[in-house]
């Protein structure tokens, strides 16, 4: 029985369609139109339209206080504390390296006088070298790379471009590598973030200075036959960069960081 109430429901809905051409809605706002009871809608509108102009105005004025009459007030207060946090991570640096230098004189000093502790110092030494932990000078070559002169201040020069010029010096005889100020260790990035090139988490900025100690006339000609110049060699001719290679007689590079080491196991044969 349930069919002929739904069909014929179904008919009153579009006879209804049919005969009224005028939305209900629309009817009853001019019906109250013409008797004069919507002037309290209006009113109570442009009360709220009222509301949020203030409402606007505070949150406006609340943000301009905040950041100041010039945005390049907050803009410079925000690099002076990104170069409050870099001085104090230099000053912090430089207290690790002097704590560090005195830990390994104390550490020299109680294992001296025995051959068991002698042949631990022995073993420690070669392990830093490995890790590059020790500062280094000799010979070597430098190859520089300066992006400044491309225009439109973009950066030309890639991390991955960094990183494919360390594995040719490495490849052609480098005993030590440095990129600016920080030495390439075994646990060392080279990437990319934003418009940086981080070297162990650490900012380098134009012009790269590439640093690999070791015989110069191998690495110049290890390094002048690898892809990594050939690209880099492209690079320039194209971006109008500068791009260098010179020998060395002595030149110094630091040491690496070293990670907290939290546990170790010796390496089987």
């Amino acid at each position: 029985m349930s069919e002929p109430s739904r069909y014929s429901s179904r008919n009153s809905l579009l006879q209804s369609l049919l005969r009224d051409h005028l939305d209900p809605g629309y009817a009853a706002a001019a019906r109250a139109r013409e008797s004069g009871t919507a002037r309290g809608s209006r009113v109570s509108q442009l009360v709220w339209l009222v509301v949020g102009c203030v409402a606007v105005g505070a949150v406006v004025g609340i943000a301009n206080r905040t950041i100041g009459d010039d945005p390049d007030d907050y803009r410079k207060e925000v690099l002076a504390s990104v170069y409050a946090a870099e001085r104090r991570n230099d000053d912090l640096s430089a207290q690790r390296a002097e704590l560090g230098t005195t830990a390994d004189e104390a550490r020299a000093t109680a294992l001296a006088g025995s051959v068991e502790g002698e042949q631990v110092l022995d073993r420690i030494r070669v392990l830093e070298s490995a890790a590059g932990a020790e500062p280094v000078h000799g010979p070597g070559v430098v190859v520089s790379l300066d992006d400044r002169g491309a225009g439109d201040n973009r950066s030309v020069v890639l991390d991955r471009d960094l990183q494919a010029i360390v594995n040719a010096l490495w490849a052609g005889g480098a005993e030590a590598v440095s990129i600016g100020d920080v030495r390439v260790g075994p646990e060392v990035t080279v990437r990319q973030a934003g418009g940086a090139i981080l070297v162990d988490n650490r900012p380098v900025a134009p012009p790269y200075r590439i640093t690999a100690v070791g015989p110069p006339v191998p690495l110049q000609t290890g390094f002048v036959v690898s892809p990594a110049y050939l690209r880099m060699s492209a690079v320039a001719q194209l971006y109008d960069i500068e791009f260098d290679l010179q020998a060395e007689d002595d030149l110094q590079l630091p040491g690496a960081n070293l990670r907290e080491l939290r546990s170790a196991q010796e390496a089987t044969r």
